[in-house]
């Protein structure tokens, strides 16, 4: 099982992951995870007179690529989409490969490949004794940062070790 790294200077621990997490549905198993079942512990919180989630996501990037192919199978074009959402990016790839414009004008047929597709979501979760700090989860890569307490990284890092797709 590959360890966590800190980084010199400050409190941020990450670990590539050996193979990056298969696919989307996978990503989102853990992410659900993390967010519904509050594996960490996290709490809600007040603060500015708003009322938070134990976990909240804070940012979202999810990416497709395309690769556009002649009936020779020459790629004749490539494309990638980014999105803000799950929803956006499952319904953007179907968005892209049923763009009759886009096809003719690469004169190509499109394919989705999922194998380089990239997610990144970012969480800020809230410890109940040392206040907040976030978990950034990308498809090949999980960092730890802006934590206080080692109790947390411990805690986290033993999460980590459960789950299968981020060993």
């Amino acid at each position: 099982m590959p360890d966590f790294r800190q980084r010199p200077g400050t409190r941020k621990t990450y670990r590539r992951l050996k193979n990056p997490i298969a696919d989307i549905a996978a990503f989102d198993a853990v992410l659900r995870t993390l967010i519904f079942d509050n594996p960490l512990g996290c709490t809600s919180y007040n603060a500015r007179r708003k009322h938070f989630p134990p976990v909240q996501k804070v940012r979202e990037i999810y990416t497709a690529k395309f690769e556009y192919r002649n009936e020779s199978r020459k790629r004749v074009g490539t494309t990638i989409e980014t999105y803000d959402s799950l929803e956006g990016y499952e319904t953007g790839i179907a968005a892209v490969i049923s763009n009759m414009a886009n096809i003719f004008s690469h004169r190509g047929r499109v394919k989705h490949i999922p194998a380089a597709d990239l997610f990144s979501v970012m969480l800020r979760c809230h410890d109940p004794g040392d206040g907040l700090y976030f978990i950034h989860l990308a498809r090949n890569r999980i960092t730890l940062s802006s934590y206080n307490n080692d109790g947390i990284k411990e805690k986290f890092e033993h999460w980590a070790a459960t789950v299968p797709e981020l060993v």
